[in-house]
């Protein structure tokens, strides 16, 4: 691995213990709050937090795989495990909505009293403080790796910290005594998290799938082809992403009376053109002379 390499490793791995501690930690003091004062909302809060648990833990799996260089068995490296450990994710994230609310279903046919609230209260303080800074230090690591698993990750976080906002309001509602507030919020809650899960389900299926990178993303890798010295057109611009690796490959359109080491040149100058704007990206150059195709050369390159 080169420096750059070396330094999103380190920020991966440092990302998913975060989200691994921070889970656990406010899933311990959800369940004291919770023994305390008997909210649903409270469980719904204990139940997110041991399936982010979870979840945490698939993704710190799956990102230590993805770092995994390339071998002869996966020549395009481990990346895609980030996508799997996303879809992973979005199930986790599913079961915990479906059980939160069912609980908040059976609270509102039956309402009961709940015990203290201000323990309740204190804790979600601290989770929406904890919860904040984490998804600071997820929002760094994605925009300087374009980590996959990091992105879900910092979805069903930020997803988190709605429903932490949504149990502190109904814990102060609770305690105004407005006693069904704290029931309909939990199942706000839950309709909310399912949301969630199928956002991060879709973006997972996207990279599993090889959608291509972004239009505006293409649309400039064709451009810095075709500013090369040399390059008459470009065309069959093909992208894809494997965790935080974009493949990327293309066909340049040189004169044909170029020599051999010539065209070479210029596809190493295309490549260089391209990594140095996106350095995420592997790119894969192919030569054609311009004598194979029509003078009138197509812009094709989506």
């Amino acid at each position: 691995m080169n420096a750059s390499e070396l330094d999103h490793a380190r920020l991966l791995r440092c990302a998913t213990c975060a989200a691994l501690a921070t889970a656990l930690l406010l899933a311990a003091a959800k369940a004291i709050a919770w023994w305390m004062s008997g909210a649903v909302s409270l469980l719904a809060g204990l139940t997110d937090s041991l399936l982010d648990s979870a979840a945490s833990l698939l993704n710190l799996l799956a990102v230590h795989y993805a770092l995994r260089p390339a071998d002869d068995d996966h020549r395009y490296g481990h990346g895609k495990a980030e996508a799997l450990a996303g879809l992973g994710q979005a199930l986790f994230i599913a079961a915990s909505a479906i059980l939160v609310g069912l609980q908040a279903i059976e609270r509102l046919a039956d309402p009961q009293p709940l015990g203290t609230t201000g323990i309740g209260i204190l804790v979600m303080v601290l989770s929406l403080a904890l919860t904040t800074a984490l998804l600071l230090y997820q929002r760094h690591v994605v925009r300087v790796t374009g980590s996959t698993a990091i992105r879900a990750d910092s979805l069903h976080y930020r997803s988190d910290l709605l429903l932490n906002t949504g149990i502190l309001i109904a814990l102060v509602l609770t305690a105004m005594g407005w006693p069904r507030s704290d029931a309909l919020i939990g199942l706000c809650i839950a309709l909310y998290i399912f949301y969630s899960a199928f956002s991060i389900a879709r973006e997972a299926g996207s990279v599993l799938m090889d959608k291509e990178l972004p239009t505006d993303v293409s649309e400039r890798m064709y451009r810095l082809a075709c500013a090369v010295d040399g390059v008459l057109d470009a065309h069959d611009l093909r992208t894809r992403m494997s965790g935080s690796h974009w493949f990327v490959q293309l066909h340049i359109e040189l004169p044909g009376a170029l020599s051999l080491t010539q065209a070479h040149d210029c596809c190493v100058a295309v490549e260089h053109a391209i990594t140095a704007a996106f350095p995420r990206a592997e790119v894969l150059v192919h030569a054609d002379p311009d004598t194979v195709r029509p003078s009138s050369r197509s812009a094709q390159h989506g």
